[in-house]
């Protein structure tokens, strides 16, 4: 390496890219660049080229001290948010399942709602059952949530007799995987004043028989607690779309419920991915939320072809989980754990706002942008952020 046109051994090129970058750039983006020119031969006067030029771009792309980074990720999100449609799309290749995207969804996410409109899990089964197909089915039997009014035909109220006739469906019983016998246990234990007990003539039939008279304003409270009647599943997830992708099946659901789904011995728990913020935060902590949240709304974006920057994404996302809780960016969110009482009263209630700062005595100091606006302060971003310690000019 004493001549600039000799090769850089690539053997000892890592500790030449540590000692001449360790303190001019970031540790991960050194680590990339080790891995990309270990695959090739290059001259020191190469290195050295290529180094600035990294440097250069570095600092091309990175913030200038004092730039309202919150103000530039509101327009880089808000302005292409307006071309969004207002529709529910359909899943892609899925008929069965819709899912809400689009202005909805993005408005969903930084509402931070409890519950999606159109919660999805994506379960991914464990490397032994995940090539099975007939395993992928009696998994989706067992967590898709199965009550009597999903294999009932019809349900009969006979008030001479005194009972109320199941007829069930054969076909949907099979689809579900569900016999006869089952029904009848979980009617047993659902409804206690009556004796629920096979048909001798029918096997697809079961009779609920009361002793005492049934009761004409009571009736249809006990025949839809009948059909509301849990058989087997999950509770929340309502229905189980089983999808081939790639070398693998997946079990695409309607709703979800992580904390079940896990303990599924069946279940790839290092896999299973839902939609809901929410869910995500109260299972698997706030980091996983937020990640998840970035995710969803560049989804969003995505679909709806929008090209935003990642970091915009990741700023709102920072905000809204700042506090350790998912809040949503509004009045009830992220603006009521504002310090500056005339920032909230800025953001659409004022005199409320306003009363209960003067009623607690709060003190305003005009750090932020809104506030600054309001008394006619110059704005602190840019060269207004910076206070003077020493003016030259005045004489001591």
């Amino acid at each position: 390496m004493t001549s600039s046109s000799s090769y850089v051994d690539t053997r000892i090129l890592g500790s030449v890219i540590e000692s001449r970058l360790a303190e001019r750039l970031p540790r991960t983006v050194i680590e990339e660049l080790k891995i990309i020119l270990m695959r090739y031969q290059l001259t020191e006067e190469q290195l050295e080229k290529l180094i600035s030029e990294v440097e250069k771009e570095l600092e091309k792309n990175s913030v200038d001290p004092g730039e309202p980074v919150g103000m530039v990720a509101a327009q880089s999100i808000g302005e292409p948010s307006t071309q969004m449609t207002l529709r529910t799309f359909h899943y892609a290749g899925v008929r069965e399942l819709n899912v809400t995207l689009g202005l909805p969804r993005l408005i969903e996410l930084v509402d931070a709602k409890k519950t999606p409109s159109t919660p999805l899990t994506y379960i991914y089964l464990r490397p032994e059952y995940k090539n099975n197909r007939e395993k992928a089915i009696e998994v989706a039997r067992k967590i898709e949530l199965t009550k009597v009014i999903n294999v009932t035909l019809r349900i009969d109220v006979n008030f001479l007799s005194n009972a109320i006739v199941i007829i069930l469906d054969r076909d949907m019983l099979e689809d579900k995987g569900v016999s006869v016998d089952e029904v009848v246990k979980v009617l047993q234990k659902a409804v206690k004043k009556a004796k629920v007990m096979q048909s001798s003539e029918n096997p697809y039939e079961i009779i609920v028989q009361f002793e005492e008279a049934l009761d004409p304003t009571k009736v249809e409270r006990l025949r839809e607690k009948i059909l509301q009647t849990r058989i087997k599943g999950v509770k929340g997830i309502n229905k189980v779309i089983i999808q081939r992708r790639e070398d693998e099946y997946v079990l695409v659901c309607e709703g979800s419920n992580l904390a079940e789904l896990m303990q599924l011995e069946e279940v790839d728990y290092r896999r299973i991915r839902t939609n809901n913020i929410k869910e995500v935060e109260s299972v698997l902590g706030i980091e996983a939320a937020r990640t998840l949240l970035v995710e969803e709304i560049m989804n969003v974006l995505e679909e709806q072809g929008l090209d935003v920057d990642i970091r915009h994404i990741m700023l709102v996302a920072d905000m809204m989980t700042r506090t350790g809780v998912v809040k949503a960016i509004g009045r009830h969110g992220v603006m009521a754990s504002k310090d500056s009482p005339l920032a909230k009263a800025a953001f659409e209630i004022t005199v409320k706002n306003l009363i209960d700062a003067a009623a607690k005595g709060e003190v305003d100091k005009l750090l932020g942008v809104t506030e600054s606006v309001i008394v006619g302060n110059y704005i602190p971003i840019g060269t207004a952020k910076v206070g003077i310690i020493f003016n030259p000019h005045i004489k001591k």
